[in-house]
């Protein structure tokens, strides 16, 4: 099933704004400033705060639309580049170095867990069109998925419930449920247990 588009620039912004369509921003002006005032804090509150206050940075987050369930554990140098398009169950976990690029919607599903310097791409450029105008994907992250420290989801692709990304692996195609993936692009090199913790009250 091929990815499904879900903003593109071409349609968004108007070719008289720069002849040369290499030169055209790729989102409008009120993006661009929310996002500079969503950076200013980021710098100023969320990158300074003590690793132990998830819960400040979750509001901070909350504060600029994303949607953040209980316990939410975001490090302090984990980046967001669009708070109002990030999703996140109970227990989401992003941890130092993690970049979540999503110009579109990313839901993270409850204990999803992006170790250091995990990078989610969620957008890129049509390289067959002449104006080469971004394209942007909405991504899902199921249940318990993991993606390892230093590994890379590529635009539009979505791991099942469970998933495993290898360390440094890159994902380019969707990740099945419960299945451990490795390697330049990911293959599937086995299957993961479904065992999960059992909650106590």
């Amino acid at each position: 099933m091929p990815r499904q588009i879900h903003y593109n620039a071409a349609e968004h912004i108007s070719a008289e704004t720069a002849a040369d369509p290499y030169l055209r921003p790729a989102f409008s002006l009120s993006n661009r400033l929310r996002r500079l005032v969503w950076n200013i804090c980021r710098a100023l509150l969320y990158r300074l705060s003590p690793k132990p206050l998830h819960a400040w940075r979750s509001f901070l987050l909350r504060l600029f639309g994303a949607r953040m369930g209980r316990g939410c554990h975001f490090y302090p140098s984990s980046k967001v580049w669009a708070p109002w398009n990030l999703v996140c169950a109970d227990q989401v976990t992003a941890a130092d170095g993690a970049e979540i690029y999503n110009p579109s919607p990313v839901t993270l599903g409850s204990h999803v867990i992006l170790s250091q310097d995990a990078y989610i791409c969620g957008a890129t450029h049509d390289y067959n069109d002449p104006a080469f105008p971004l394209i942007a994907y909405a991504m899902s992250f199921g249940e318990y998925a993991w993606v390892c420290a230093r590994a890379s989801v590529a635009p539009g692709v979505n791991m099942g419930e469970g998933a495993v990304l290898g360390l440094g692996s890159v994902a380019t195609r969707n990740l099945d449920p419960w299945s451990v993936y490795a390697g330049v692009p990911a293959v599937k090199v086995r299957d993961r247990d479904r065992a999960q913790p059992t909650e106590t009250t």
